[in-house]
């Protein structure tokens, strides 16, 4: 009897064997449109809002953060940054709040894990908030209509737009130090569309920043030049958070493990077209 069951219910055993081995491997852990690397819940929080980990930016950030309003992004490399985080810290949901910059830097936002906005960190700012370890390097981009006759010598006598309480900003004013006092902006858009319009010369701001915008002005905008700061961007954590040293340990995971270089790969370095070092660096 054992052996007669057993040459009946042989094909389709092998038949079930045959068809896992043909199935396709499982797909990769994804949080949005990010695949998550490490091991989820390696290490924890209490986060802010219980099941997810909230992260504040100032939208729109192309590149940075991938849709224009936080129910709409799913990718980008902040974004996956975040990502990353949450999928090590346990979490299984990224929560995208849309802030204004000057409340953000100035640390008058309330209710939120970390924030990662292209900002970079400063002494002055870390008076308000906490800053995690740096993740990114950044210097001050310079950024033309396309053909624009503008070079090193004459971008002092043009007329430059900043965005305000950037450091982009401090530097023209403390460094640049041009002949018309540059035109001051409440974020990227409007400083961009004012470029665009010919109320401004030029846009100066982070290099990383600019290269993204000119990559999705469909030919219109170019970076010309670049100054080098050696500013370093961090996240922000609420003053006195007691997440600081776990969310800077689990940060320095992603980095080490070269996660955080995979996402540079696939979400800069593709969407702009250009390395960030053939850029000529101006002197001010």
């Amino acid at each position: 009897m054992t052996s007669t069951l057993n040459k009946r219910w042989l094909p389709a055993t092998l038949a079930i064997a045959m068809a896992l081995l043909a199935a396709p491997a499982l797909a990769a852990d994804m949080i949005g449109d990010c695949e998550v690397t490490g091991t989820k819940g390696a290490a924890s929080i209490t986060p802010a809002i219980p099941g997810q980990l909230t992260v504040e930016v100032n939208l729109p950030a192309p590149g940075w953060w991938n849709g224009d309003t936080p129910e709409t992004i799913a990718d980008g490399f902040e974004y996956c940054l975040a990502a990353n985080l949450a999928y090590r810290l346990g979490l299984d949901k990224v929560g995208v709040k849309n802030v204004a910059w000057d409340a953000l830097v100035a640390g008058q936002t309330r209710d939120f894990d970390l924030a990662l906005s292209q900002i970079s960190i400063t002494a002055e700012r870390a008076k308000v908030v906490d800053f995690s370890i740096p993740y990114f390097s950044s210097d001050i981009g310079v950024m033309v209509k396309k053909g624009a006759s503008l070079d090193q010598a004459s971008i002092k006598d043009a007329q430059i737009g900043v965005q305000q309480g950037t450091t982009g900003a401090t530097f023209v004013e403390n460094k640049l130090k041009p002949t018309t006092p540059a035109k001051i902006f409440p974020d990227t858009p409007s400083m961009f569309t004012a470029l665009q319009a010919g109320q401004v010369d030029v846009a100066m701001t982070d290099t990383a920043i600019v290269l993204g915008q000119a990559a999705v002005s469909a030919g219109r905008f170019e970076v010309i030049g670049q100054y080098a700061t050696g500013e370093t961007w961090g996240a922000i954590y609420p003053k006195g958070t007691a997440n600081k040293a776990i969310l800077d340990q689990t940060l320095q995971s992603i980095i080490d493990d070269g996660t955080i270089k995979q996402l540079g790969t696939k979400y800069l370095a593709e969407a702009w077209g250009i390395d960030p070092n053939t850029i000529p660096y101006f002197n001010p």
